[in-house]
């Protein structure tokens, strides 16, 4: 859902306890398990869980398609309300963690150099948790078309169709 002020929001509910989807945002080795989209693998997932800490994720593409290698993207987080959001910087690095140019990630060239996300978690009746990412405005239309082309919301939904099953088999 994109609305007026050219933010990309994304929103999901799980049939899981708000401290479960914490956990599988937070715990390396549960978003190993759905980190990227349908298809693709997640080897390596590193986190410093603290204002001013990164993360380094990397995905890896279907075996034998266009996409058959590590993609790294990178974050340094803003602010952490444990259990019920964080505020992230999001950028496509290299296994380092150092920025790199989106088009040469193979976006296109409006492509933001950096995004800030907003993860944020609500608790619902009966064990249910509502997930809302938020992604804020970038700085030009030119920059939000490009957002919208390249996917990343259809890529966003594929991995949390992942995390369910995840979340469901925790």
């Amino acid at each position: 859902m994109v609305d007026d002020k050219r933010e990309i929001i994304i929103e999901r509910i799980f049939d899981v306890p708000r401290e479960l989807v914490w956990k599988a945002w937070t715990e390396p080795e549960i978003i190993k398990k759905w980190w990227g989209p349908e298809g693709f693998t997640a080897p390596s997932i590193k986190i410093d869980l603290r204002i001013g800490g990164r993360n380094i994720f990397a995905m890896h593409g279907p075996k034998g398609s266009e996409f058959d290698k590590d993609f790294y993207s990178a974050g340094v987080y803003k602010e952490i309300v444990p259990m019920e959001k964080f505020v992230i910087s999001d950028y496509f690095s290299d296994e380092s963690g150092k920025k790199i140019d989106p088009a040469a990630a193979g976006m296109d060239p409006n492509f933001p150099d950096e995004l800030i996300l907003t993860v944020r978690l609500k608790e619902l009746d009966n064990n249910k948790t509502r997930l809302t990412l938020v992604y804020q405005k970038p700085e030009s239309k030119a920059q939000f078309e490009a957002m919208e082309k390249s996917g990343m919301e259809d890529g966003w939904n594929s991995s949390l169709n992942k995390l369910k099953e995840v979340l469901k088999s925790n």
